[in-house]
């Protein structure tokens, strides 16, 4: 594992160091010998030997083998019990992002490492077939992308989740897909097939509409015109296609949620719901180091208004309120979005996606097939 001082800009990345995981019996920390003083002196030279330039981390893609495709969940906070996720870790390098945690189940760091090391899973289409045509499987709407976007850039080349709609099509299975990546326009043709049976539709992440915040809050996921431009392209090819405004981060992105709503349903969203920043396991520290790096000034504010939403702690994991918080910020919260909605007409109605056109594939030669 590298270990990154938090001093040091890492150029293109989100997080600010690569903290062990909490599994590891060895932790590693930056130790400042003397010599570090000048760590962004311009006159410093960067990673790659040039003088003042940042430093720069690859990406590695790291293909696994798959188990099974479909990941299952009991949450009550959520509205579907299974889930598709192509690919470990994610690109975009969002710091507040509930999944980097994960990363520790496999000795890295949920730091830099979850963005710059990356898993694939390029035999998930083919574990998904076998799944969807067991006699035991239940149809239920299933989602791409519960825990790292499935249209980060790797996606691009390697188009593991085209693949998985693929497979949904052919099956007449409704699906439907988080991201923040306008990527996902890529497979219009898919999805606008499946929307005409009431079988997909998306939901585009938009936290803010300010670019260069959007670099410091994402700074490999779409500019937040493209995810505009997103929700319209597929509402105007008939796929419904609506906006989370996910995380909500006091005193960071908090005063734009009606601005993005406002936004997103002139360019067709007519669906929309919210989050309140999760900090599970090592996001807190990591959070703190962002926030030391970006907004100093406003650190310990925002530090102490989660706490505010979490009974005191910077994370509380009680089912019902881990996704909106307690108290009375995240009162106000919910009660601006819920305002916003029914001045802009969001969340009217709600269509379900239809289980009902479920069709596993014949197997070639299948007797039955001659007493049809």
């Amino acid at each position: 594992m590298v270990v990154i001082d938090s001093r040091r800009v890492v150029r293109g990345r989100g997080a600010v160091s690569n903290p062990t995981g909490r599994y590891e019996k060895r932790q590693l920390t930056p130790f400042d010998d003397g010599w570090g003083d000048d760590i962004d002196d311009p006159e410093a030279a960067g990673e790659n030997g040039a003088v003042g330039e940042p430093m720069r981390l690859p990406t590695t893609v790291i293909p696994e083998k798959t188990r099974r495709a479909i990941t299952r969940n009991d949450s009550p906070d959520l509205s579907f019990d299974r889930s598709l996720n192509p690919y470990k870790g994610c690109e975009h390098g969002c710091v507040y992002c509930f999944a980097r945690p994960t990363h520790a189940y496999v000795g890295l760091s949920p730091g830099l490492d979850f963005e710059t090391k990356i898993f694939s899973k390029p035999d998930a289409p083919d574990r998904l077939r076998e799944e969807l045509t067991k006699k035991s499987y239940h149809c239920a709407p299933i989602t791409l992308g519960a825990n790292t976007d499935p249209y980060q850039p790797v996606e691009r080349e390697l188009k593991i989740s085209r693949r998985l709609l693929e497979v949904l099509r052919e099956f007449r299975h409704p699906v439907s897909i988080i991201t923040k990546s306008a990527l996902v326009q890529r497979d219009v043709d898919i999805l606008a097939d499946m929307a005409r049976d009431n079988l997909a539709q998306v939901f585009v992440s938009t936290t803010t509409l300010e670019k260069s915040l959007a670099r410091i809050m994402e700074p490999r996921a779409a500019t937040p015109d493209k995810r505009l431009e997103t929700i319209e392209v597929l509402n105007e090819a008939g796929v419904p296609t609506h906006v989370m405004t996910a995380p909500m981060i006091p005193h960071v992105n908090d005063h734009e949620m009606e601005r993005i709503l406002e936004a997103a349903y002139a360019r067709g969203a007519r669906r929309a719901g919210y989050v309140l920043v999760r900090l599970p396991h090592e996001l807190k520290d990591l959070i703190e180091e962002w926030l030391e790096r970006h907004f100093p000034d406003r650190k310990d504010h925002v530090l102490n208004t989660i706490r505010q939403t979490r009974g005191g702690e910077l994370y509380e994991s009680t089912w019902g309120v881990r996704m909106t918080g307690t108290g009375p910020y995240a009162q106000t919260i919910a009660a601006r979005f819920n305002a916003a909605c029914r001045r802009f007409g969001f969340n009217l109605e709600r269509t379900e996606l239809d289980t009902t056109k479920f069709r596993p594939p014949e197997e070639k030669g299948a007797q039955m097939a001659l007493f049809r």
